[in-house]
């Protein structure tokens, strides 16, 4: 481990052709890498909460909670529920068991209220650029500039995951997502983008692929897949806990990372 000392198918897409790619489905914006550098083979997944942003407030709990009420009439609450490093539909899951709902009645509701949730979201979060993490935005501008593929790995429901990247102005980076929809955990989620990225030959069978995340949830995901982990203390879990999970690369925030420890 190298330490640097502090200093599911997109069903909401209407006219997109890939499950996983920003909804409004833009126009592909020009490759902006520099010609003077050698392009790299390489992938790099981002998480988000903790990660790519942080401090976001409380609109992201509380479209999960409206979403429950609207859907079941039921109240329920966050309180309690360990968010950081869960999946979306996991914690609505917890929330619903713990005000006594069925297995069984979860599982129908379940559809419902994602879509509610998701669409509360959209309409309620404010701007989120002042929340962006220290050096997220001159990482990602360098690996642009290097034509590495950057996605996004995350708990988050899609379209809030995609909210909360257009709200930060991070959205034009990521080419593609893999989202709390589509597997019963990150390691699911990371393969998923892992092989989405090859089939689509955006990067080789041999290239470089490294996952970015605040929790030891995203170190477990990367191991799983055999890629490099890269954890930041920028989130809720402190330095030395993520340093007991063994991440190949630990840094205090991204300002430190340097592109080499990529790949």
């Amino acid at each position: 481990m190298k330490l640097l000392p502090a200093g599911k198918i997109d069903l909401h897409a209407r006219d997109c052709s890939e499950w996983d790619t920003p909804p409004a489905c833009p126009a592909k914006r020009p490759d902006r890498y520099s010609r003077n550098l050698e392009p790299v083979d390489a992938l790099v997944l981002f998480d988000i909460d903790g990660t790519l942003i942080r401090r976001a407030g409380a609109h992201h709990r509380e479209a999960l909670v409206e979403a429950v009420r609207r859907t079941v009439g039921i109240e329920t609450t966050t309180e309690g529920v360990p968010v950081s490093g869960m999946l979306d539909r996991d914690i609505l899951t917890t929330m619903m068991l713990r005000a006594g709902m069925k297995p069984a009645a979860i599982r129908r509701a379940m559809p419902a209220v994602v879509e509610h949730a998701q669409s509360i979201y959209i309409r309620t979060v404010p701007p989120l650029e002042r929340k962006v993490c220290p050096g997220v935005r001159r990482l990602l501008a360098s690996l642009e500039r290097r034509g590495v593929v950057i996605g996004l790995v995350t708990g988050n429901l899609t379209r809030i995951g995609w909210r909360k990247m257009e709200r930060a102005g991070l959205k034009p980076y990521f080419r593609f997502g893999a989202f709390a929809e589509l597997a019963k955990d990150r390691a699911g989620l990371a393969r998923l983008a892992i092989r989405r990225a090859r089939q689509e030959k955006w990067i080789s069978r041999t290239g470089s692929i490294s996952l970015i995340g605040d929790h030891p949830n995203d170190v477990r995901a990367a191991k799983a897949n055999g890629i490099r982990s890269i954890a930041v203390a920028t989130g809720l879990v402190p330095i030395e806990e993520l340093r007991a999970h063994a991440p190949d690369v630990l840094l205090p925030d991204l300002r430190s990372l340097a592109l080499e420890m990529l790949f």
